[in-house]
């Protein structure tokens, strides 16, 4: 297993405050990201706490669990990890999702460091990558500033 890096970002023509009243609570992925289930966190805990625990359902089966590690408002930023094993093999997942000021507004990053064979790169780049990260990114986008495009 090889160290491996996933990054998608984009500018929003918001405040970064905004985005990350939008993005900022580790529990409220579902509210805003129309591709993931809905979450419930485990224990009754605080949902913005670390080691908070995040559990995603989709017709009564868990499908995913991440703890949260860190959360710095200040920053806008927090950082999680997976604890179980989905449909993808991969080790030592950590991702961050971090709002950042922009000339043009904000920058939204949503990244992850972890460890996998070369052959399942590209299925990470799609699932999480494109599938979960881009979907989420252009839905934040949609949402505060209907038709605008960017680059990513």
């Amino acid at each position: 297993m090889h160290p491996r890096t996933l990054v998608r970002s984009l500018v929003v023509p918001a405040g970064p405050d905004t985005v990350w009243a939008l993005v900022g609570g580790f529990a409220t992925l579902d509210d805003w990201h129309p591709h993931v289930p809905p979450a419930t966190v485990e224990d009754g805990a605080d949902p913005d706490a670390p080691g908070a625990v995040r559990r995603f359902t989709l017709d009564g089966t868990v499908v995913a669990r991440e703890r949260l590690l860190d959360r710095d408002p200040a920053a806008r930023s927090y950082r999680y990890t997976l604890l179980d094993p989905l449909a993808l093999p991969v080790e030592e997942y950590v991702a961050t999702l971090a709002v950042a000021p922009h000339p043009d507004g904000a920058e939204l990053r949503w990244s992850a460091a972890y460890r996998a064979p070369d052959a399942l790169v590209p299925r990470v780049e799609a699932a999480f990558g494109d599938g979960v990260y881009a979907t989420g990114l252009d839905a934040v986008r949609e949402r505060l500033a209907p038709g605008f495009t960017s680059s990513r």
